[in-house]
């Protein structure tokens, strides 16, 4: 197990909706992006080598948001056991103050690479990713 694998967002602006702050899809996609950067920095070689992750659910709380040129530390970590073929994903984007502004909890499941077919996630291909408690 480990520590929550953070990354630094910063927004630019073509992330800016007309509301004057980063867009909901935006959001998403650094959800997305920073999922991949944790895989491809943990994942065993044999298990990146033979699988592949899909997402099936996001489910985000908004708490607040950043304006063009502010920056968030993004982070996250495998929350609990996986269920069959998926597994949960914890994110938390912290502003500069620290607090919490956008959490996720996102459902992932996971694919092998030859035949594209969903196939159990086993303890041992996510326990680097988990966060010790």
């Amino acid at each position: 197990m480990s520590e929550p694998f953070a990354l630094t967002f910063t927004a630019r602006s073509e992330h800016i909706d007309e509301l004057g702050h980063v867009n909901n899809a935006v959001w998403v996609q650094w959800i997305q992006d920073l999922a991949t950067a944790h895989w491809d920095a943990v994942a065993r070689p044999e298990d990146h080598a033979k699988v592949f992750w899909v997402v099936v659910r996001h489910e985000i709380d908004y708490r607040g948001n950043i304006a063009a040129g502010d920056s968030v530390i993004g982070e996250t970590w495998i929350d609990g056991a996986p269920k069959g073929a998926k597994s949960d994903r914890r994110v938390d984007f912290r502003n500069q103050a620290g607090k919490i502004i956008v959490a996720a909890r996102t459902t992932w499941a996971m694919l092998d690479k030859d035949n594209q077919r969903l196939i159990r996630v086993r303890p041992e291909i996510v326990a680097p990713f988990q966060k010790d408690l």
